[in-house]
Order: structure tokens, then sequence, then C-alpha cells
């Protein structure tokens, strides 16, 4: 959410940053200013009758101890009648209170100034492309067929089960998948990120405090009878363990990690283009998050970008990495860089990291502060970044490494896999 001071002091400058994520904020942004002078208004008549209700309370105090009760009975009626017209002040305060939250939170973040101005991912920026294309041998197919010829992945069981984006992974595939989770995990831990296993369900403040609320209700799965949403990502559990905390600045920065099955309902997602593992309900992801010094936030966000590439390197998987524009960066975000990784057989990239500076947006909304060397207390930054998603770079290590004999494993996973290849397996129920 964005900050309130900031629209007072600079309304100009909000509209015209979000204007690069396509959104007018002009009426918004208006309307803010607007009721934060009438909030105001009526904040400080509220507090003035306040201050004259106790001050004749006061005096009937005094009226008593001097034996006048004739002139304290009057001033009890004068009393009286001042409490009834505190009723509507705190209304109407209340009013403009709860008018101006649901505005405020109807505001995407700020795009960050090396944000580029764009519409869609056809604006998306390359910062770098690393790794090296494939040559594929005759005959290869996509993941899918892969994932069939070599009893890996069951999509028709995972539909039988539950539906359609549900994949039942089986054998190696089961086993590829959980020495991917354990070698994500690692190299996290390795490089400082403390590991957490939190809760799968969140509820609404939860969901709230990272910007899925009020966004995106539609592609959340939602538990109606206890209110709990299944998280999207483990970013959502893992930033609000420090929800309303004042963090001690010598403990920064916090770094975080967790697998977690993320759950999106993707609703209107069909065709060729979300065939197989490319877009599902359910899916396996590895996340990092960091809580950081808002002076450090954006070295902190170059830090996570190497390592994110690191990774995908270590798999050798040829990769690119996007700057997105404004039009295509989430609600929440103020800058995100995204991850793709070329799948050979399908002949195209496809996303597997986004990482992310959401500067003081999720922990405004999650009251997440520290104080300063003088005492002042201050927002953090909250950053998130997937390390990784599995079921693109599950497609990708597939098709890349199919070879005339079989499926090549990536190096760096053959102590979590125990095996260099794929052959195939029994037959499923």
């Amino acid at each position: 959410m964005l900050q309130l001071a900031l629209i007072r002091q600079q309304p100009d400058f909000v509209k015209q940053r979000l204007q690069v994520k396509n959104f007018d904020a002009s009426a918004a942004v208006d309307s803010i200013l607007l009721l934060d002078e009438k909030r105001k208004k009526l904040q400080l008549e509220l507090e003035s009758s306040q201050a004259g209700l106790n001050a004749i309370s006061k005096e009937i105090g005094q009226l008593m101890a001097q034996g006048e009760k004739e002139k304290a009975t009057a001033k009890k009626l004068e009393v009286s009648r001042m409490k009834t017209g505190l009723t509507p002040l705190q209304q109407g305060l209340d009013l403009a209170d709860n008018q101006l939250q649901e505005i405020l939170v109807s505001l995407p973040n700020l795009p960050a100034a090396a944000v580029p101005p764009g519409k869609s991912p056809a604006d998306n920026v390359t910062v770098r492309e690393g790794g090296k294309k494939p040559v594929l041998p005759s005959g290869a197919v996509p993941h899918w067929d892969l994932a069939k010829r070599y009893n890996l992945i069951d999509f028709e069981l995972g539909n039988k089960i539950t539906g359609a984006g549900f994949p039942v992974y089986v054998n190696q595939g089961a086993k590829l998948q959980r020495a991917m989770i354990q070698y994500f995990l690692d190299f996290n831990t390795t490089a400082g990120f403390v590991e957490y296993q939190p809760p799968l369900m969140v509820n609404e403040d939860s969901a709230f405090g990272t910007g899925q609320l009020p966004d995106k209700e539609g592609q959340m799965y939602f538990a109606t009878e206890d209110r709990f949403y299944l998280i999207p990502t483990s970013e959502v559990p893992l930033t609000n363990l420090w929800r309303d905390n004042i963090v001690k600045e010598k403990d920064l920065p916090i770094k975080m990690t967790a697998y977690t099955p993320c759950f999106r309902r993707e609703a209107g997602s069909y065709g060729k283009d979300v065939r197989g593992l490319n877009r599902l309900h359910q899916f396996d992801k590895v996340e990092i998050v960091q809580l950081v010094h808002p002076e450090k936030s954006y070295a902190a966000l170059e830090e996570m970008v190497l390592h994110v590439e690191r990774l995908l390197v270590s798999l050798q998987l040829p990769y690119r990495i996007l700057r997105l524009c404004g039009g295509d960066m989430s609600f929440a975000s103020a800058i995100t860089y995204d991850f793709e990784v070329f799948s050979a057989a399908q002949e195209k990239w496809l996303e597997v990291s986004s990482v992310s500076n959401f500067e003081t947006f999720q922990t405004n909304r999650m009251k997440i502060r520290f104080k300063d060397d003088q005492g002042k207390m201050q927002l953090l930054h909250s950053l998130n970044g997937s390390s990784l998603a599995l079921p693109r770079i599950l497609a990708c290590l597939l098709e890349n490494n199919q070879f005339s004999g079989g499926i090549a494993v990536p190096e760096v996973l053959h102590t979590y896999f125990q095996a260099r290849t794929l052959s195939p397996g029994p037959a499923n129920p």
C-alpha cells in the first residue's frame, strides 16, 4: 500500500509514475486528498469537543467539592448534550477513514525509475542471455510426450483424481522433483537464506499483507467455511512471519527460503500454450524472500538476480533475464526481473522465475518496521524471487537433454537423483 504521506506531498508524482503501469490514478489521488482533508478537520473538531467535554467534567468535580450541586447538575446536562454531539463526528470520521483506506488499497505500487514504459510482454527489455540452446536429435518431442514415454508424469491420472492442471508425478518423475527441490533449498541455504516450512493456507490479513487481496481473489483457491486461502506462493506466509513486528536493525537483512506446493486457479487459461507443465493449478516452487534496510534493497535485488542466474547456470539451461515494462508488472511490485529458459522442443521461452523489489508496499500493509540510528521508526523493504518454480524447469530439462538413448540428468543433480539418466518406468494404475 502506498504511504499516505507520499500522496500528500507529491500527488502529481504519484499520478505520473502510475501512468507507467498504465494506471490512471488522477481521480483516486484527488479523492484521497479530499478525504484526507475532511478526515483531519473532523479529527480536530472531535478532539476540540472532547477537550471541552473533559474541561467541563473537571469543573463538575470542583463544583461538587464546593457544594454547588445546582450548578454541577446544570453542567452535567451540558455534558450530556455535548456527548450526543460527539456521535455524528465520530461516525463521520470513521466513514472518512474507511473510504480513504478503500481507495488507498486500490492503488498499485509505484514503478521504480528503471522500469521501462510499455503495455505488454512485447515491451519488456532483455537484460542479458546465457547458456547455449541445444541442438536436438532427429525425432525429438516435447516434454508431455517424453513424460508418457518414460512414465514420469501422468496428466490423465491427475485429471481423473482432481482435474486439469493437477498432474501426478510417477517413479523417476517424482524422484527428480524431489531431487530438484532439495538441490534448490541447499543452494539457497548455502547462500545464507534460512529455511522455513510455512503453512499452505493463510488468512485474509496475510493475503492482504502481500498484495494478493484485494487484487487477486479470482486467482486464489478459497476455503469458504474457515475463510482461508491456499497460498499462490510461499512469499505470502514467509513475509507475514514478520507482520506487526519491529525488527532490530542489527538483525538485517532477514533472508528466508521455503519449498511449498503452490495453488493458482489461473482462470481462463486454455489452449496449446498451457499444455503439459506449461501452466498448472498446483505446482512445486522454492522461494527466496528478503526483508532489508530501505537503503540496501536495490543491492539486495541485484544479489537475488545473480543468485537465481547462478542456479540456472548450474543446471546448464539456456536462459534470458527480462526487466518487465510497467504494463506487465504485478500490482505490488516496484520492479521485476523475469527469468525465462528456452524450451528446445517447443521452440519457445518459458518463464521460471520472477525476482521483485516491493519497496515499502507490502511492509506498509503489514507494519514491518525497524528503528534507525536516530531512533526513528521506518518501514523495511521486502523482496522475493522464485528459486525456482519446478514445472517449466522440469519441462526444459526433459526436452533439452533428450538424446537418442534417453534423457540426461544435469551433473549438479546426479548426487541428489542418484543417476545420470532417465529410463522408462513401470506402468501406472
